[in-house]
């Protein structure tokens, strides 16, 4: 028992204040990117009157645009995601949609609804794939621009890849077949390409979850909150993350990862650094990477910006077990990332990225789940043994919590006033509440989840994508997308 007593008071004499100071640094941190976006957001809203949308939405010297959508086994949604994307409001785009192996209804559901017929004209390999290319299905008809390319399983990533293989268009957009995008997102995305061509080589978008929100005929016309309190933290989350989090870093010229469910990319640039990694399981955040990789090395001026409108819906995991795949694989992949590049971190000849970017990411997002569960591990400890006074306790809890409840209401006041996109108090009320009961558990929970991730990379285990169950956006006028609807 002395034994213990005395390896924990070493302990704490080495780490009382370090702790604190984290905790300190890493909300405050957060505060300052949404300072950082709200600042953006008020000059956005000033010059909102005159972004030249409808004058783009008009012209035929607009970029074109191919959105390549992967699907496997998304029979339930496909149909309501490929009529949302070929109905955005842009005067040239086309839909490119990967089957990538599905083994249920996905490709003939295609087929069927939009007519499609085979293409066996002769096509340039521009990327090279893994997965063999079984047949190329097209449109014949001239009101819309829809290819459909079926290929054996072999990942989400290749599976991009061969889209991007079949883009025609100077601007290539991912989104994911489970997603539904805002009408005029392209023209929103896209605006930055528009003001800087030469400079801007990659744009992302918002990504907000659809569970709870009212959705007709592939769009959403109600935002609301889900019923499930699991969900409704997932939305805090993601307005913290997505959009004020990316927003601060756009503003730094900083930005390192734009989400997979939506982001935007030159063509050019694309083929030039080879596409996506299939081996990455954080291939979004990697491919990000590469591009800053090779505009720095090349002493290229360039610009990755994040565009606070625009809008891709996705659903949330609707239970633990599923949450908790999608946060280990999360994890996964920033660990892989981060080591990978670690060449750029503290590297002046990558600018704000390598000196400022990489070391929050490794310090404030990697390590972070570590020293949260070490302190809520060796605080309770230390107050048992009476090593730790309980003054101590308190502020621990008040910095590492409290704060991080502030910085959350911040978020929340700073998103609702720049987009108003709740019109009821009770929405509101409801993201209060799972702001304040994230830190109940859940976020212990994740804490534990992102360890299990970052410790299955230390030993080299295989990861699993595993399956992610949805409710589907029925084709039904007036059809609530909750978990609890199926």
């Amino acid at each position: 028992m002395d034994a213990t007593r005395d390896i924990l008071s070493a302990i704490f004499a080495f780490l009382a204040i370090p702790m604190l100071a984290y905790f300190i640094a890493i909300n405050t941190s957060y505060l300052a990117l949404i300072a950082l976006a709200s600042r953006h957001f008020a000059k956005h809203a000033r010059r909102s009157s005159f972004t030249g949308e409808r004058s783009m939405a008009a012209s035929p010297l607009s970029l074109g645009i191919s959105v390549v959508m992967p699907a496997y086994n998304e029979e339930t949604v496909i149909v309501a995601s490929v009529r949302s994307v070929l109905d955005l409001r842009y005067p040239d785009h086309e839909v490119i949609v990967v089957n990538d192996g599905s083994t249920d209804a996905t490709l003939q559901i295609l087929i069927d609804t939009f007519g499609l017929v085979p293409d066996d004209r002769e096509h340039p390999v521009r990327l090279p794939v893994r997965g063999h290319i079984r047949q190329i299905w097209v449109s014949p008809s001239s009101e819309f621009d829809l290819t459909v390319v079926d290929k054996e399983n072999s990942g989400r990533s290749d599976t991009l890849n061969a889209g991007i293989r079949f883009a025609e268009r100077d601007l290539v957009v991912m989104v994911d077949a489970d997603s539904l995008i805002d009408p005029d997102a392209l023209l929103k995305v896209s605006k930055p390409f528009a003001d800087d061509p030469e400079n801007t080589v990659a744009t992302g978008g918002v990504v907000r979850a659809v569970n709870g929100c009212l959705v007709n005929r592939g769009r959403v016309v109600e935002v609301g909150m889900p019923r499930q309190l699991l969900a409704k933290i997932q939305v805090v989350e993601y307005l913290r993350a997505f959009l004020l989090g990316r927003t601060g870093w756009s503003q730094l010229n900083a930005l390192v990862l734009i989400s997979g469910a939506f982001g935007m990319f030159r063509r050019d640039i694309l083929l030039e650094v080879g596409g996506l990694d299939a081996d990455s399981i954080g291939e979004d955040f990697e491919l990000v990477m590469r591009i800053h990789r090779l505009m720095r090395r090349s002493k290229r001026p360039y610009r990755v910006t994040f565009v606070a409108e625009p809008v891709s819906w996705t659903e949330v995991p609707p239970t633990m077990r599923v949450l908790a795949r999608q946060r280990r694989r999360w994890h996964r992949g920033l660990w892989e990332v981060l080591w990978k590049y670690r060449g750029m971190t503290f590297n002046p000849r990558y600018g704000v990225v390598g000196m400022v970017a990489l070391p929050f990411y490794w310090l404030f997002e990697l390590f972070a789940p570590l020293l949260e569960l070490s302190g809520l591990i060796l605080v309770p400890l230390g107050l048992a043994f009476g090593l730790v006074d309980p003054g101590y306790g308190l502020m621990f809890l008040l910095v590492s919590y409290a704060y991080g409840f502030f910085v959350t209401l911040a978020a929340l006041v700073v998103e609702e006033a720049s987009f108003h996109r709740y019109d009821r108090w009770r929405d509101l009320g409801s993201c209060i509440w799972a702001a304040f009961v994230e830190n109940l558990g859940y976020r212990q929970l994740t804490a534990v989840w992102r360890l299990q991730g970052w410790w299955a990379a230390l030993r080299g285990t295989k990861q699993e994508w595993g399956v992610m169950t949805r409710a589907g956006f029925l084709e039904e006028p007036a059809v609530t997308v909750r978990e609890g609807s199926r």
